[in-house]
């Protein structure tokens, strides 16, 4: 990431929602067992009767989890993940308690961290652009991106495709104006998921974490232009 030049910016990494913790937020969402061993049984029969291989998908999904699991779970963990019964066998009682536990704590942890995040934005609010203020309240999560373009030293322009977005559900272009090179490398193809924004002397600084690949971007502008390819207007 850039270093910042703007006086009044952050730092020029995500403050709340970095790449370590949607890392973390993939594991919670992993420890979610079955309910019931005829749910279970059930999973294995549907997979038997769709032609596809129990075992062998959950394996894989272990394998891709392994290493995120083992940085953020307790040792505790460990000889389950080690030995696939996490994900080959019906929960103990004991995993399942153990698993409860943690997930509670990473709850209230990202209850507190998204809380963090709305506080500081309340208190900038005022202070940034209208048309910073819609990006950010319309937030472009799960948009993909089309194309990634620089125009000029102080232009940045992307091409979002938010048909499965919250908001807009169509092709949006974001014109990101008066900025300052060097622009941050944003993955063609990735996923925009969470964003950050801040106040700067001349304008904004928007945090933003893609995926495919897991990436952080900070972009500092003084405006953005908004354009909606169903509507073609400017909003």
């Amino acid at each position: 990431m850039e270093k910042n030049h703007n006086k009044g910016g952050s730092d020029e990494r995500m403050k709340y929602f970095t790449k370590e913790w949607y890392r973390e937020s993939q594991v919670y969402g992993f420890l979610v067992f079955h309910e019931t061993m005829e749910d279970w049984e059930e999973d294995i029969t549907w997979h038997t009767r769709e032609g596809l291989d129990f075992e062998e998908r959950q394996r894989n999904d272990l394998e891709r989890r392994k290493p995120d699991l083992l940085e953020f779970l307790p040792e505790s963990f460990h000889p389950y993940i080690e030995d696939a019964s996490i994900r080959l066998q019906y929960p103990t009682p004991e995993l399942r308690e153990m698993a409860a536990i943690w997930r509670e704590d990473y709850s209230t942890r990202s209850k507190r961290l998204w809380e963090e995040r709305r506080t500081s934005y309340q208190a900038i609010r005022g202070f940034l652009p209208d048309s910073a203020v819609q990006l950010y309240e319309k937030s472009l999560h799960d948009a993909r991106v089309l194309s990634v373009e620089r125009p000029s030293e102080s232009e940045l322009v992307l091409s979002l495709d938010c048909g499965g977005c919250m908001h807009y559900y169509t092709e949006v272009k974001l014109t990101f104006i008066g900025g300052s090179p060097p622009f941050p490398d944003i993955p063609v193809g990735g996923f925009w998921l969470y964003e950050e924004i801040d106040k700067t002397d001349d304008g904004f600084e928007l945090r933003v974490l893609f995926d495919f690949p897991l990436t952080e971007a900070t972009i500092r502008a003084r405006d953005v232009r908004i354009e909606v390819s169903a509507e073609n207007d400017a909003i």
